[in-house]
């Protein structure tokens, strides 16, 4: 168990080792930072020194090295458009793509899991056959189509829900909720179903899928021969062996979450790190371009390595390999 927990370190290590060399490059191919931050009227001195200031005047290995220590410490460089900190620009934004994510991700889960036991339980209920027409639209519409349909039907003809913006916040030390004001709770509804419809759909069509599988085996109608209970049945047995499987869905539908949060962020333009790093890439601000992409690496990497050990909790068998 420990060798296993070990292994999945070092390699999740190399993964960001790797990322991070991605990201470096960043700064070194897309484009020279001197020339977009000096204007018309620079000197060759001042090339010189800002080139030495920002460590560039340095070669690749000794840029990259000192890149990983910095980004260790959480030292993502000054950001070229606003001149500040890119970690301290972060979290500011932060909180409002978490709160976003993890509102999308309970919805995500929590329905998708429901609705996917029950259609596999009643597959030849009116109900279920709704249910699964209905999913066809989270899985066949794009994102972007689906939060413009919603703001129509919302917020232009009801008049019910925001079509913008976070609301109201309420800053708790360092970090900034939305969560304990009318108008931020109001205005979070609309991108999280819309950020976590496709991935409650996806899950809950696996769900079904599997448990529908899992029903079927010989254990479980030797369980009903035995006399016991339906929803025993169902939800003691049948549904850890289905969450095996669904567990690999679920955590990378959690880091598509964070990580594809861009385009709701763009359509309501909630003001997390997605809509940062789309102003980044218009503006060409590099340092920010680089330390998202470092962010979203170590959320998928650490995604990954809890459902690793998710997967040798719920299956003994892997303990021993």
């Amino acid at each position: 168990m420990i060798a296993y927990i070990v292994r999945r370190l070092l390699q999740s290590l190399l993964v960001l080792m790797v990322v991070g060399l991605v990201a470096f490059a960043m700064f070194r191919f897309v484009g020279d930072p001197v020339e977009s931050m000096l204007g018309q009227e620079r000197t060759a001195t001042d090339v010189e020194r800002l080139r030495e200031a920002l460590g560039l005047d340095r070669s690749f290995a000794v840029q990259y090295w000192r890149f990983l220590q910095n980004a260790v410490q959480g030292d993502f460089g000054i950001s070229y458009r606003q001149g500040r900190p890119v970690a301290e620009i972060l979290l500011e934004r932060a909180p409002a793509t978490l709160e976003l994510a993890a509102v999308s991700g309970a919805l995500a889960i929590g329905f998708g899991i429901l609705l996917g036991i029950l259609t596999a339980i009643r597959r030849d209920g009116w109900g279920a056959s709704l249910v699964m027409a209905a999913s066809l639209i989270g899985v066949s519409l794009p994102t972007f189509l689906i939060g413009i349909l919603l703001i129509y039907l919302f917020s232009v003809e009801l008049g019910w829900l925001p079509s913008f913006g976070r609301g109201d916040t309420v800053r708790l030390g360092f970090w900034t909720t939305g969560f304990l004001t009318e108008s931020g709770l109001k205005a979070l509804i609309l991108p999280a179903i819309t950020l976590g419809l496709y991935q409650m759909t996806l899950i809950m069509r696996l769900v079904r899928s599997e448990m529908m599988e899992v029903l079927r085996q010989d254990y479980i109608r030797f369980a009903r021969a035995r006399g016991l209970p339906e929803r025993t049945i169902n939800f003691r047995h049948a549904l850890k062996n289905t969450l095996v499987p669904v567990i690999t869905v679920t955590g990378l539908q959690l880091g598509a979450i964070i990580a594809f949060a861009i385009i709701t962020e763009t359509v309501f333009q909630w003001p997390g790190v997605g809509l940062l790093f789309i102003n980044a890439v218009q503006f060409v601000d590099i340092p920010v371009m680089g330390a998202y992409l470092m962010l979203v690496a170590v959320m998928f990497v650490a995604i990954n390595l809890a459902v690793d050990l998710l997967y040798v909790a719920i299956d003994p068998r892997l303990r021993t390999k």
